[in-house]
């Protein structure tokens, strides 16, 4: 219904417009260069993994919703050794998207709820809400002619999450990011790279490295792949906290950071430095304004020097 009724207001304002023009010489240039301006970006796709950090860089108005599902290694290392890890983690996130113009928009990148469930006695099974982040994006290179356009994203995120997750420390952080996307008929690349700047030397200092790939087969189905790289460029003080997780210690004795979807504040994460992920998946298009996306993401670098064994990601992005 929703289609009929915007192919009727679409009719009704092409017949306006047609009519105002009826007789002058700007007619056929006026129709070229709509077309042109809207027909370079129309096929876009959003990336689907490491969400928070990793947008598509043209400025829309969206929803998004998101659900990701993340088995933990059997074990993980740490300063005392190997430990028992285990268990799942289920996050539900809801991310939004207001363009003001073709240039500017205002997004939310981080929000959601949580759902820790322990598998190991090192942990407890917890449930809570995750920090919040939110800021402005801006295309500083809008070019639909060639279907590129480069933006960079500055984000502040709230610690207003639950320290029963891991969340909710510190004194917030930034998160700046700049991204590109170029597409092809059917193929688009897209790519992204940023950091995260604790407002305090608790938490740990990020970048990452994002990069994606797909190809539209049928709009109802469209591969990709994707590959993340997150690198801790310094430490955090190892303080203990998120005492209802293995009393406290997690900060004192992990030797890795939760890069996308957590940060210890570890003082020994600069024992590994990196996790480098890869994914595959598809999308597809359901309707004009509406598609779902699913990937399956595994590390490429040890599990037991991370928190991930693997990752599904669903999501969905209506544009309007």
């Amino acid at each position: 219904m929703r289609k009929s009724i915007a192919t009727t207001v679409t009719g009704i304002l092409g017949a306006c417009a047609a009519t105002a023009l009826a007789g002058t010489v700007a007619i056929e240039p006026a129709v070229l260069e709509t077309t042109t301006a809207t027909g370079g970006f129309e096929n876009a796709r959003r990336p689907i993994t490491n969400p928070t950090m990793f947008d598509l860089a043209l400025p829309t108005t969206n929803i998004h919703p998101i659900y990701m599902y993340q088995n933990l290694p059997r074990r993980v290392n740490t300063t005392i050794g190997p430990v028992p890890m285990d268990g799942t983690v289920e996050v539900y996130a809801l991310q939004f998207e207001i363009a003001f113009n073709e240039r500017l928009s205002l997004v939310a990148t981080k929000d959601g709820y949580v759902d820790l469930d322990a598998g190991s006695a090192l942990w407890t099974s917890q449930t809570g809400f995750a920090n919040i982040a939110a800021g402005l994006k801006y295309a500083f290179i809008y070019d639909p002619a060639n279907s590129f356009a480069l933006s960079g994203t500055a984000t502040y995120e709230f610690p207003t999450g639950n320290h029963d997750v891991f969340q909710g420390e510190g004194n917030g952080a930034l998160n700046l990011i700049v991204s590109a996307v170029k597409l092809w008929d059917g193929l688009q690349l897209a790519g992204g790279g940023g950091v995260r700047l604790p407002f305090d030397g608790q938490q740990a200092t990020n970048s990452f490295l994002s990069a994606h790939a797909s190809y539209e087969v049928t709009p109802w189905f469209i591969p990709l792949v994707e590959v993340n790289w997150h690198h801790v460029l310094s430490a955090g003080n190892g303080r203990m906290n998120y005492f209802d997780q293995a009393v406290g210690l997690v900060p004192a004795v992990a030797t890795f950071e939760g890069n996308d979807l957590l940060n210890f504040g570890a003082s020994n994460a600069s024992q590994n430095r990196d996790l480098v992920t890869a994914a595959v998946g598809f999308r597809s298009q359901l309707c004009d304004s509406i598609d779902v996306g699913f990937a399956y993401e595994i590390p490429l670098t040890d599990d037991a020097d991370g928190i991930i064994e693997d990752r599904f990601t669903v999501d969905l992005v209506w544009t309007f």
